[in-house]
């Protein structure tokens, strides 16, 4: 997907909002900055342990926008069904869009709805678009990542990814894996009340945070280094990775952030979001560095080193 895009979209759309490759993109209309972004949900099952492809669109859309720094504002919505789907699960799933919406604090404004001959899509196709409004003073820019730089990530990984697996697979543990899917965009709100040295954000959803990372390092030309003892795994959610032969590092995520912050102010940023309910379990899980240069490394628990790479392939298709 990866050079798909780079090598045939950004090579016939390029323009400085594209260009920047982030989660949306950043423009200013008159005197107001905005964010704007889109992204289609295929996820199968299209209900799963703690969510479904309804909120899960909704937050994540007011996800991107958020990691723009941007204060989401309005979201559209647009259905491909399937014929033939249950209109009491498909009220199930625009019911709890609605929830999400309004939790979220945003308004879906507009959309629209195609239905397609049985066998044409699998029951139900969501693509939501976001718009919000990016306060002053707030820049988030890879071209800010310097050397010494603190990556925070907001909590546990993999969670979203094993909880729609497990389903699949049949599998059972004894303790439930459920998706993490929420909004952040209030978690955000309370890391820029601590301060607004924010150099860069973004939620690690397909590809997980090793994704993240190496993206990080492509655009800034650097090197991270992180350590897998603080990087928060459920037990649950490891034991099924083992058991599926799945890197945690590498499993989509659709409740977190990796954020990188100035070093001076990441204890502070860090506090602030151990006080909100999505940020209990944060920690400081590396830095940017200036040696291995477009490398992520990883400190082993047993105390080795590793390079993560950017995935290759898709590891769990259909996923959001």
């Amino acid at each position: 997907m990866h050079q798909l895009i780079e090598v045939l979209f950004k090579k016939h759309f390029s323009n400085p909002a594209l260009d920047m490759m982030h989660d949306g993109a950043m423009m200013n209309i008159g005197s107001e900055r905005i964010a704007m972004t889109t992204d289609s949900y295929v996820v199968s099952p299209i209900i799963f342990p703690g969510g479904n492809i309804g909120e899960l669109a909704v937050n994540g859309t007011v996800n991107d926008l958020a990691m723009c720094g941007a204060q989401p504002k309005y979201l559209t919505a647009s259905f491909i069904l399937e014929e033939g789907v249950s209109i009491a699960e498909l009220e199930v799933i625009v019911r709890s869009m609605a929830t999400a919406a309004q939790n979220a604090g945003v308004v879906i404004v507009t959309g629209d709805t195609k239905v397609v001959p049985r066998g044409k899509a699998d029951r139900v196709f969501i693509t939501t678009s976001g718009v919000g409004v990016i306060p002053e003073g707030r820049d988030i820019h890879p071209d800010r990542i310097h050397a010494g730089d603190k990556i925070i990530l907001s909590g546990t990984i993999a969670d979203h990814g094993m909880a729609v697996m497990s389903v699949r697979e049949g599998l059972e543990f004894e303790s439930e894996i459920r998706s993490d899917t929420c909004a952040l965009n209030d978690l955000v709100e309370t890391m820029y009340s601590a301060s607004a040295n924010i150099k860069f954000l973004r939620d690690p959803t397909r590809g997980g945070i090793a994704s993240t990372l190496n993206e990080i390092t492509a655009a800034t030309h650097k090197g991270i280094r992180i350590r897998e003892n603080v990087i928060p795994v459920n037990d649950a959610v490891r034991s099924a990775c083992e058991m599926l032969g799945f890197d945690p590092l590498y499993v989509a995520n659709e409740g977190k952030l990796v954020a990188v912050v100035d070093s001076g102010d990441a204890e502070k940023i860090l506090t602030a979001m151990k006080h909100h309910p999505l940020g209990k379990q944060a920690s400081i899980i590396g830095e940017v560095t200036n040696d291995h240069a477009g490398l992520v490394v990883l400190e082993t628990t047993i105390g080795g080193e590793r390079v993560v790479d950017m995935i290759s392939g898709e590891q769990l298709p259909r996923i959001c």
